[in-house]
């Protein structure tokens, strides 16, 4: 063995695990890991604008991959900034390791210059949360990080990594990656779970969270095809199956179908594969709730300790969620009818899909989002943030298979830019579209210059109305007239993509939409569309005025 740096070591560790590419905002406290990543051809190093958009591209790129997002930031403000992505990806279930470089170890408790207690500070919202004293043992704790970050239900580790031990040279012994486990399903919990459903009269499927993927996507459709079983994506996992499968009945969350939310309230058996039922996809724990009397709920999860966490289950399925769907799909039971409810529930969803023009509107999303359908490629990949804005696009837009909707289950603002541009340089032969608003756009929208810097290819749509939507919303409901802290004085955002050097356009009626999308589509690199929408349209399915009447 050879003497080695810390920073060198925890970037051949870094290698070794199939790393390809790590996001930061470069800090002194990590100087050593990145002269170390200066000879690391086979790692790209995306400099990034803030540590918030650090996260969220990693998070991102987590989804997309399925394999750990990782970023660097240094401590104090820096590892702040990124606990925001942290969060995303604790609560979406996405593989992601956060490395945090750290003040010196004999300086520790001291409240030194930005100390933070790394392990306290990020413990409630990681999966492992952890300080590297010995350089030695980096290798250690980087397998360890990659199996806890995609083991059970995927999520975020946070390792710190003080300066003195980046520099320490010493002898440190390799490990190797070691492909995660992949658990399938017991013969017996299938044999049960095709019993239930032979018992069933109207079953629905609720698919999309912890280890999906495009196998478990493709034999989740065959079998929910094979079967007539009406499909459901949860909250923002709407291409957790394509939206052309004839079974595919749309999506739970916010403002979904109440057709769709009634024949949940009908179902006898309710087959859960992957979502935890959490709060937006199960309106509140109201639509299901957790004791869901008269229904008998399957839940299938790849991590024990959900299983039976909120909800009460009559059958637990631990396993993967490839496993799991592909032994679904080549489980043939004769003796199951398949039911007549999955076709109707799709007609049901194509129609809800389809905007019909509004009176009196001067720019109406929900014709441009059909714009956008008839002139995209099902591959695009839509990324949002959190704000009013989205409903239009999780009601209108059909996604493709995974992955090709990248939106934080968390409801985080400033999403959107930095996950389009990690999808931009993740699939470089794909559209990628990031739609935000204007309070959701400005969050992060320094991130134009990474997206500038690395050459992205990507179209943002900004919608102006002048407010924080979503909050305004909430106040005409429950404080009628009485505005306070939610409207918005905003720039020229056409002026400011162009500062960035890219092509912007700037859209006031509906008519005029779909030309500037074409002439946005012969273009490359940054462009963008500012869409000026009217505060009083607030959603796609209200307006102020009949919030204040209620």
């Amino acid at each position: 063995m050879t003497l080695r740096t810390g920073g060198q070591i925890l970037v051949d560790q870094l290698k070794l695990q199939g790393c390809e590419r790590i996001f930061t905002v470069p800090g002194e406290s990590f100087l050593a890991v990145l002269d170390a990543l200066h000879d690391a051809e086979t790692i790209e190093t995306v400099v990034c604008r803030q540590e918030g958009g650090v996260a969220y591209m990693a998070d991102a790129d987590g989804k997309m991959t399925g394999k750990p997002g990782v970023a660097f930031v240094t401590r104090g403000p820096g590892a702040t900034n990124a606990s925001a992505g942290v969060h995303v990806a604790f609560q979406d279930s996405t593989p992601m390791i956060l490395f945090v470089g750290d003040l010196d170890r004999a300086d520790r408790d001291r409240e030194g210059f930005q100390e933070i207690d790394m392990a306290a500070f990020f413990g409630p919202v990681a999966k492992w949360a952890a300080r590297i004293d010995d350089a030695r043992r980096i290798p250690e704790y980087v397998a360890r990080a990659y199996r806890v970050a995609t083991s059970g239900r995927p999520g975020p580790v946070v390792l710190a990594i003080p300066e003195d031990m980046l520099r320490d040279e010493v002898e440190a012994l390799d490990r190797p990656a070691i492909p995660p486990i992949n658990q399938p399903p017991c013969a017996g919990a299938m044999e049960a779970m095709f019993g239930l459903l032979k018992d069933a009269t109207n079953p629905v499927a609720i698919i999309g969270g912890a280890g999906w993927n495009t196998a478990a996507a493709h034999f989740f459709e065959t079998f929910a095809a094979r079967y007539g079983i009406p499909t459901a994506a949860a909250f923002r996992r709407q291409d957790a199956m394509d939206n052309e499968c004839r079974v595919y009945a749309g999506q739970l969350g916010y403002g979904p179908n109440p057709r769709l939310q009634q024949r949940i309230r009908d179902a006898d058996l309710l087959l859960v594969v992957g979502a935890r039922l959490g709060e937006s996809t199960t309106d509140g724990y109201k639509l299901i709730t957790p004791d869901h009397p008269d229904q008998i709920l399957i839940h299938v999860h790849p991590d024990p300790n959900e299983l039976g966490r909120v909800y009460k289950t009559e059958l637990p399925i631990c396993a993967e969620m490839d496993e799991f769907a592909e032994m679904a799909a080549d489980w043939h039971d004769p003796e199951l009818v398949p039911f007549r409810d999955g076709e109707e529930s799709h007609r049901e969803w194509l129609q809800w899909s389809e905007p019909a023009p509004r009176d009196g509107v001067k720019l109406d999303l929900g014709p441009c989002v059909k714009a956008m359908r008839d002139l995209l490629p099902a591959d695009t990949i839509i990324c949002n943030g959190a704000g009013n804005f989205s409903g239009w696009w999780h009601r209108y837009w059909h996604y493709g298979p995974t992955p090709t909707q990248l939106a934080p289950t968390s409801g985080t603002m400033g999403y959107g830019l930095p996950a389009a541009v990690a999808a931009a340089i993740r699939f470089k032969d794909r559209p990628v579209v990031c739609v935000a608003g204007d309070g959701d756009f400005l969050m992060n929208g320094q991130e134009l210059a990474t997206a500038s810097q690395y050459g992205a290819d990507l179209l943002v749509i900004i919608v102006d109305n002048g407010a924080y939507g979503t909050i305004r919303m909430h106040q005409e409901r429950d404080y009628p007239a009485r505005l306070s802290a939610t409207s918005l004085a905003n720039p020229d955002f056409a002026k400011l993509a162009e500062a960035f050097g890219g092509w912007a356009e700037r859209v006031e009626k509906t008519e005029d939409f779909e030309v500037a999308l074409k002439r946005a589509m012969e273009r490359k690199g940054i462009r963008l569309l500012h869409c000026i929408t009217d505060v009083n349209v607030i959603t796609n399915q209200t307006t102020i005025e009949k919030l204040r009447a209620r």
